[in-house]
Parts: C-alpha cells; structure tokens; sequence
C-alpha cells in the first residue's frame, strides 16, 4: 500500500509555496541542472510530507528544509551511476528576467561547488555565515574564507563582462 502524506494539503500548499525558491534555488547550485534540481525539489517536499516532524519555529523549518534539500542533492550527484554516466547533452539552463542575471548566475554555476553553495546561500538566501556553516558542517572562518575566495573567482569570471579591465 502506498504511503500517504502525512500532513494537511492546505499547510503543506502554504510551505511549498514559501519555500519553493529557497529548495529550487539550493538545488540548482548544488546539481547544476534543472531537471535534477525538480527531482530534488520534489525529493524534499515528499519527505517534509511523510515525516510528520513539528518544529519550533520558522527558522527550525527553514533549516530543516535546507538541510534536507542539500542531503538529497548530495545523494543524487554522488551516486554510483551518476558517477558512472556522461549526460548526452548540457542541460537547459536557468533563465532570469534580466540579461545581467543569467551572466551573473553563469558564472557562479561555473564555480566549484566549495564556493559555490557559500555564495548561493549567502547572496540568494541571505544567510548568515555562521547558519552557512551549520549547514554545510564547516567552521564559520572557513565558511568566510570560502565566500571572499568565490567572490574573488567571480570577479575574474566576470570580469570583461562588468569590470573595467
């Protein structure tokens, strides 16, 4: 017998719909693709779903929901197969309203993971570094030196684009 939701579908709308960007958003930096990145959205909801967990705030939520979207991130891009496979083709990629947007958004996903999430979870989420590093289980110096390094790669990739050389 499948397994049914174990919350009410008016609160788990409510949730989805607060935390849908911040769980896409996560996803997308961490997998690079947008259809990985809907599996692991839907990956995350379904647990929040079944798991009949309480919290004691928004905050508890939100972490909760963070951690779980990047352990099921983790799981798909390390999996055997994965690792054992070559995508046939690259992927769509996210488009933004805003030309600057994609630029800015291509060339953060053309940085390494390590400083990638500090920086997705810093500028997009607003988080501060010491919740950065609780989720991503590094020490808030590292988490610091991660953001100012990514910055400064960002800033080479972006370079001819923004900066005056």
């Amino acid at each position: 017998m499948e397994n049914l939701p174990r919350r009410a579908g008016g609160e788990i709308d409510a949730i989805i719909d607060r935390y849908q960007s911040m769980v896409y958003g996560l996803a997308l930096a961490r997998t690079g693709s947008p259809a990985d990145a809907d599996d692991v959205f839907q990956e995350t909801f379904l647990a929040y779903c079944q798991s009949g967990k309480t919290f004691r705030d928004e905050e508890h939520r939100k972490a909760w929901l963070l951690r779980t979207a990047l352990n099921m991130s983790r799981r798909l891009t390390g999996s055997s197969w994965r690792r054992k496979t070559v995508p046939l083709e690259e992927g769509e990629a996210a488009v933004f309203q805003e030309p600057e947007e994609n630029l800015v958004w291509q060339a953060l996903c053309s940085l390494e993971e390590t400083y990638r999430l500090p920086l997705y979870l810093f500028y997009f989420q607003e988080l501060p570094t010491g919740e950065i590093a609780k989720l991503l289980s590094l020490r808030p110096g590292t988490v610091r030196m991660r953001l100012s390094r990514g910055r400064e790669q960002l800033r080479e990739v972006l370079k001819g684009d923004f900066f005056d050389e």
